[in-house]
């Protein structure tokens, strides 16, 4: 009886046109802001602010503050589920993102101590999917299996754990609006990767290049492959 009680009011929020727009422009699994959400579902920023503030109620968007940014993103998977349901009946097509990231930032890049970028947030989704961390909220910990994974890698993470910082936490990604790996351990990793040459830095810019031997010894294990920015 209570989820019967409570249908009418997520119906409700979904069935407003601008919240449906919004709604659907964060399937691809990317974060918005409220500015950026606002021009997709074609309301005043004001107006857009109210709508989320009531799909975040309903629990159907979750709001994740990262510096000056508020970055939206679905509450959950089975909000995207239920989206993905109605679409279906609704006959309307999944819209695609399109970054407007240079091409050199897009790829991998730093953010402040640790890496970005599509390699970054590809890592992370592969170290979650092969069990290796584990999620906790915006947080993570290396599971048992991963102890040794990172190790290989030559980092430390006991070292790395005792450092007085956060140890490993997502940072919504700017190009490609997924986590990527921050905080001590995010750090580490691109210490190793950059000393055993197999990322190295762009003179006079933040960009990073992927070397023939990072692809072949560390992301040809992982079953990542070069691939150009959509």
């Amino acid at each position: 009886m209570d989820a019967d009680c409570g249908l009418p009011g997520i119906a409700a929020a979904i069935a407003e046109p601008a919240r449906a727009a919004m709604l659907c422009s964060l399937l691809d699994g990317r974060a918005r802001t409220a500015t950026e959400l606002a021009a997709l579902a074609g309301v005043a920023a004001s107006t857009a602010s109210a709508h989320l503030g009531r799909l975040a109620r309903q629990q159907l968007v979750e709001c994740l503050p990262q510096g000056k940014h508020r970055y939206y993103r679905l509450g959950s998977p089975e909000v995207a589920a239920a989206l993905e349901a109605l679409l279906v009946v609704a006959g309307t097509p999944r819209p695609a993102f399109r970054s407007s990231a240079p091409t050199s930032l897009r790829q991998a890049r730093t953010c402040y101590d640790h890496m970005a970028g599509g390699v970054a947030v590809s890592v992370l989704q592969t170290l979650l999917s092969r069990g290796w961390l584990l999620q906790e909220g915006r947080d993570y910990d290396v599971a048992e299996p991963g102890l040794q994974a990172l190790a290989g890698w030559g980092i430390d993470v006991a070292a790395t754990r005792g450092q007085r910082r956060r140890f490993a936490c997502a940072c919504v990604d700017w190009s490609e609006r997924q986590p990527h790996l921050s905080g001590a351990l995010g750090a580490a990793l691109l210490d190793a990767v950059i000393g055993r040459r197999w990322v190295v830095r762009e003179f006079d810019s933040r960009a990073l290049t992927v070397t023939p031997q990072g692809w072949r010894e560390w992301l040809a294990p992982l079953d990542l492959r070069p691939q150009a920015p959509a």
